[in-house]
């Protein structure tokens, strides 16, 4: 889905980057289904080398100014922009290394000064898979030329292992974390990772009757038919992530042979 917003986004890894920057790749919603109202720009580039600290400055300074509410122009969308290099992603190894990650609930530290770095970032399994297969370049060759396959075992162990950090949010992102964990238990179930919205309807269609309400508020604040409001639900939110995450538990665990 090419925007203002994604042009400009692509126009600014070109220009921090120059020929070190070997292609630019859309992923999440955008190539599961169309962007949602709360959707972030998703954008994978993958990178001849690791960035400088002068790029790691420029290119964040350049990303405060384009996305999120606070973004220079005027509100929108939240950017989420990861830079990993070529020879951390093919070939594929797990856990992948994140070589540079800019979200928009890092702004904070990123206005402090502080830079992003280099890590080990497990949950870039699903997302150079969904790179891979959407193979939506904003720039580049297409996804497979740079990006191998990575092993569905690697997806599991990907979604699995974000689960700590994704609860330690759910008070503070109630919509996003349910509705992850609802893509969560899809993917393990299935084996296809779903649109946030689509892998609800998955999940609600499995649920029992007394644990559909919050998910279903869930889905539908992110798809924009209802307001973000989580007052009438406060009570029910942690019990019905519990149970997702039993769904969760029993889906991972291993079938008899």
């Amino acid at each position: 889905m090419t925007t203002p917003q994604t042009v400009a986004v692509a126009a600014l890894v070109r220009t921090v980057l120059g020929d070190a920057a070997l292609g630019a790749y859309a992923h999440g919603s955008a190539v599961l289904g169309g962007l949602g109202p709360h959707s972030d720009v998703d954008v994978l580039v993958v990178a001849r080398r690791g960035l400088t600290p002068v790029e790691r400055r420029a290119l964040t300074d350049g990303l405060l100014a384009l996305s999120g509410a606070r973004a220079h122009g005027g509100p929108a969308r939240p950017v989420e922009l990861i830079v990993v290099t070529a020879a951390q992603v093919r070939p594929w190894r797990y856990p992948p290394v994140c070589d540079y990650l800019y979200g928009e609930w890092l702004r904070a530290e990123y206005e402090r000064g502080e830079l992003p770095r280099a890590a080990p970032m497990p949950d870039l399994a699903p997302l150079v898979h969904m790179a891979r297969t959407g193979d939506a370049p904003f720039f580049g060759p297409p996804a497979a030329v740079l990006l191998d396959p990575v092993p569905a075992a690697d997806i599991r162990r990907a979604v699995l292992a974000g689960i700590p950090d994704l609860m330690a949010d759910l008070a503070a992102d109630t919509r996003n974390v349910l509705l992850t964990l609802a893509r969560i238990w899809t993917t393990l179930e299935t084996g296809r990772i779903r649109a946030k919205d689509e892998a609800a309807d998955w999940a609600l269609s499995r649920l029992p009757p007394d644990q559909r309400r919050v998910l279903a508020h869930a889905r539908d604040v992110y798809t924009g038919r209802a307001a973000e409001d989580w007052s009438p639900f406060h009570a029910a939110v942690r019990p019905h992530a519990d149970h997702l995450l039993d769904r969760i538990r029993r889906a991972a665990a291993p079938r008899p042979s």
